[in-house]
């Protein structure tokens, strides 16, 4: 059994003038960073949620699965990606590109805080509340599956007491322009 980690990276960046998974920061597109950040954290498989554009993640041991229903928010990457996963996968980790404070460090505590949690969730806490990166076990699959629209599995964590590991950086996403200036100075 394995933990999966799913990337979500489809969206438009409609408020950023174009794909967030595609900026380059510190040498390296947003959806390069979270995958290799991923994959050092010890997930298996790693699966790319992406738009319709070429990732260019060929030289990563990463599955890239095109999201055609994008436009409906981010339940239908999360929906993508699962349905990418092997049937063994214990659980998922779920992350964005658009938090460039997510590290290597974080992905480890946040997945052995998972394997110590009982089998309940374990997330992410900033902003207060609870939100990604995040993993979920495969119990909880098929309400993520059911999730629809611009949602995320926000209400899940919540509903499940998730285990939380404090992270204020994660507050801080890449939204508009003025956000990619803020974080590169």
């Amino acid at each position: 059994m394995s933990i999966a980690a799913v990337v979500l990276a489809a969206g438009a960046g409609r408020r950023m003038g174009g794909p967030k998974a595609l900026l380059v920061v510190e040498g390296e597109t947003l959806l390069r960073r979270a995958a290799r950040t991923a994959l050092a954290a010890g997930c298996a498989p790693v699966v790319a949620v992406v738009g319709p554009w070429d990732p260019e993640l060929e030289d990563l041991d990463v599955l890239v699965v095109p999201n055609p229903e994008a436009d409906e928010g981010m339940a239908s990457s999360i929906r993508a990606g699962l349905a990418a996963l092997p049937d063994d996968a214990e659980a998922v980790l779920l992350l964005a590109v658009d938090q460039p404070a997510v590290d290597g460090d974080l992905l480890r505590d946040l997945l052995d805080l998972y394997r110590h949690s009982g089998g309940r969730p374990a997330a992410c806490a900033y902003a207060g509340t609870l939100g990604i990166p995040a993993v979920l076990p495969a119990h909880l699959f098929p309400d993520l599956r059911a999730l629809r629209g611009n949602r995320g599995a926000k209400v899940i964590l919540l509903r499940e007491g998730a285990a939380s590991l404090p992270f204020p950086e994660g507050a801080r996403d890449l939204d508009r322009p003025e956000d990619l200036d803020r974080f590169r100075r």
